[in-house]
């Protein structure tokens, strides 16, 4: 999907928020893919599953559970990107979670710019095991 790889190097010289852009839209269509393949039928169902995947009370819940399967530099990628400052945090969700959901998606958008996707899949894979 990328054009050219990002080196370990390259990925680190981005804003964690940046990141977070990325690892963001990632998540959310492997939520999307995953749903429409094994999830409702109908539209409107497929986007309230989805938003039910993608809030940050559950991707907290997703970060959480991968915590023991990351590197040491993934688990550093995911403590930055859980600890820069936020601009807002969304009614519905409380601090804690929305920075977690954060680190989560800076990571996912870390490994996907280096083109490490087998390795996004492999995490998710993880936080949809039941």
């Amino acid at each position: 999907m990328t054009n050219k790889a990002l080196t370990s190097k390259e990925a680190d010289r981005l804003s964690m928020l940046a990141l977070a852009h990325v690892g963001d839209a990632v998540y959310e269509l492997l939520v999307r893919s995953m749903l429409t393949l094994h999830g409702p039928a109908q539209v409107q169902d497929l986007h309230r599953s989805t938003v039910a995947y993608v809030r940050a009370e559950a991707q907290a819940k997703a970060a959480e559970k991968i915590q023991p399967l990351l590197s040491e530099e993934e688990a550093a990628v995911y403590r930055r990107g859980r600890n820069c400052r936020v601009h807002g945090i969304p009614q519905h969700a409380n601090p804690g979670e929305y920075h977690a959901a954060t680190g989560l998606e800076a990571l996912f958008g870390w490994l996907y710019l280096q083109g490490r996707e087998e390795r996004v899949r492999e995490l998710f894979r993880s936080i949809t095991e039941e």
